[in-house]
């Protein structure tokens, strides 16, 4: 069941960046994009067409989560960083393919680690309630960040806000769907105001930055969130040795290195 939840969320990484590459064209097209201006993205058919690809997206995540541990599914998302980046590119310079790299290896050794160590576990209500707090004051930060930048570094901030958010809807998608036919209504509404809120983000994120910067923002904060709950406070990571978490960490970091250094390259790219 392993092998097909990984193949699931693989499929799932190349729908997220086909699906972020026309929204990203679709907001273009929207001037000065606010809540109550929302409706013109869908008259956008780029926009709509990137919807559609993302949620096919969601339903091979929702299938992969419901076949292996939260740790396991989510870090394989960031493989829409590689794909996005060499689609876009005219031609990969070294600071980008470095950026890249790093970004996607760190990502990859990730999930290896989880893969093998990790132990399918219940969602409890208080440790959904734990999660949910710190997501928020995670996204609060990040908003008082996007406030006060602008250009590369707002998209960075709101993507990363929207990774936040998007880690603890990969806790509460593996809660909904192991516990049906019961359904965990409090599960369930975190999960479509954390879903809405990271979309949202997404959407403000495309207006400020380029789909590339964006799309590795969220998708390397997703699953180390997403892992870090599932590991921390849901014990996935009980019995994991030294080693490995030493492991998890170092690649987090390098995950993370790479994404702000892609941030830079937009950053240094605009200003030239």
């Amino acid at each position: 069941m392993v092998g097909v939840a990984i193949l699931c969320a693989v499929l799932a990484a190349v729908c997220s960046a086909l699906g972020a590459m026309w929204q990203h064209a679709g907001v273009r097209e929207t001037t000065d994009l606010k809540l109550t201006s929302a409706l013109q993205l869908v008259r956008s058919r780029r926009w709509v067409h990137g919807f559609l690809v993302l949620f096919a997206c969601a339903v091979l995540q929702v299938v992969a989560l419901s076949l292996a541990p939260v740790s396991v599914v989510a870090p394989l998302n960031a493989l829409a960083i590689p794909i996005i980046a060499v689609v876009r590119a005219r031609r990969l310079s070294g600071m980008l393919a470095a950026a890249v790299l790093v970004a996607t290896v760190g990502i990859v050794v990730f999930v290896t680690i989880t893969a093998g160590e990790a132990i399918p576990t219940e969602v409890t209500p208080k440790v959904a309630l734990q999660a949910g707090q710190l997501v928020v004051a995670g996204v609060l930060v990040c908003v008082v960040a996007a406030t006060f930048t602008a250009g590369a570094i707002r998209a960075l901030a709101l993507s990363v806000g929207a990774g936040i958010a998007y880690g603890l809807v990969a806790v509460l998608v593996r809660d909904v769907t192991t516990s049906l036919p019961a359904l965990e209504w409090v599960s369930l509404g975190g999960l479509v105001v954390a879903f809405l809120t990271g979309a949202w983000f997404i959407q403000l994120g495309y207006a400020a930055g380029p789909p590339d910067l964006v799309v590795a923002g969220q998708t390397v904060v997703n699953p180390i969130v997403a892992a870090w709950i599932g590991i921390k406070l849901l014990g996935e990571g009980t019995g994991m040795s030294a080693v490995a978490q030493a492991g998890l960490v170092v690649s987090a970091v390098a995950a993370v290195s790479g994404t702000v250094v892609l941030a830079y390259y937009h950053r240094v790219k605009v200003e030239a």
